[in-house]
């Protein structure tokens, strides 16, 4: 299927601004160039309640929609491979799960490489994850309804964080959302050779970029909280519900990794978003079909969570 012409008039835009590639900036820079690009969003989604808290010498930004408590609680994780992207990169997203799953969201700034290599940022999102389950009810959670979330890098994550729950038995996860995750280091499948090129958004360039900040040696691409395809196994980890986009080098990756989850008897929901690009959910400003995905994750996270 041709990219969808919402996706492709913005990478059109995108590409009369002449912007240096993201491979060819130090770290810093790319974050300077990424902060100017985001465009906020007009107004908000209200939420009933928006925290900005540390926790574990670690800042996260909860969202609490209106509703009787305890609330199920998503923890998430933003994208940016991992070295760009903050709070405000994910605002939009967490705004709009909250109130469309009626559960908490706990958005965590882990730590970004390549100042903290790996396993700095799963180390973090784990520890948040394990505070929160602990400690769900001075949230006004639910602690046994927690999940853990994310794109991209975040969904990256998130993978990995169920992974070691399981692994180290706490704590008690229900549910899994990754949305276009990454879930190996490595560059050679169809989809990376389709859209790793050619202008459809996140290149293959990029990503050896993004893996190259985070990752301390080669080797440690082969770790399985680094690459969680690469887990030897998947069983006992809790439902998913995986994300991707038709024209996107992270689409095969992370469809392995949905059929690898199925096939160890993990529960999974599967939706391939035909002629969209890597990030389309968040950005439902302008491209419809972000705007119905996150509505459509929104109502099943929200049955996933239910009592």
């Amino acid at each position: 299927m041709p990219l969808d012409p919402q996706a492709k008039k913005l990478l059109q835009q995108l590409a009369e601004m002449e912007l240096p590639p993201l491979s060819t900036l130090e770290a810093l820079q790319a974050r300077e160039l990424v902060a100017k690009l985001r465009g906020k969003e007009l107004r908000p989604q209200a939420v009933g309640r928006v925290e900005n808290r540390t926790l574990l010498n670690i800042p996260v930004r909860i969202y609490t929609p209106e509703g009787s408590t305890p609330l199920p609680v998503l923890v998430y994780f933003h994208g940016g491979g991992w070295v760009l992207g903050n709070l405000d990169a994910a605002d939009n997203i967490c705004r709009s799960l909250a109130n469309g799953a009626g559960c908490i969201v706990v958005s965590v700034d882990y730590r970004l490489a390549p100042e903290h290599k790996f396993p700095a940022a799963v180390e973090d999102a784990y520890a948040v994850t394990n505070w929160v389950a602990k400690n769900a009810a001075t949230l006004h959670g639910d602690s046994t309804r927690i999940a853990v979330g994310g794109d991209s890098a975040g969904g990256n994550l998130a993978a990995a964080v169920a992974l070691m729950a399981r692994d180290q038995g706490e704590p008690s996860l229900v549910y899994q959302l990754l949305i276009y995750p990454v879930t190996q280091y490595g560059f050679e499948t169809k989809s990376y050779h389709e859209y790793g090129q050619g202008g459809f958004g996140l290149t293959k360039e990029e990503m050896v970029w993004f893996w190259h900040h985070y990752l301390a040696d080669a080797a440690d691409g082969q770790n399985p909280y680094a690459s969680p395809l690469l887990a030897n196994t998947l069983t006992k980890l809790p439902p998913a519900c995986i994300i991707t986009a038709e024209c996107d080098v992270l689409r095969d990756e992370a469809e392995a990794y949905a059929a690898r989850l199925q096939s160890a008897g993990v529960s999974v929901q599967q939706h391939r978003y035909d002629g969209m690009i890597h990030t389309f959910v968040g950005m439902g400003a302008v491209l419809d079909r972000g705007k119905q995905a996150l509505a459509d994750i929104a109502a099943e996270l929200r049955i996933a969570l239910a009592t």
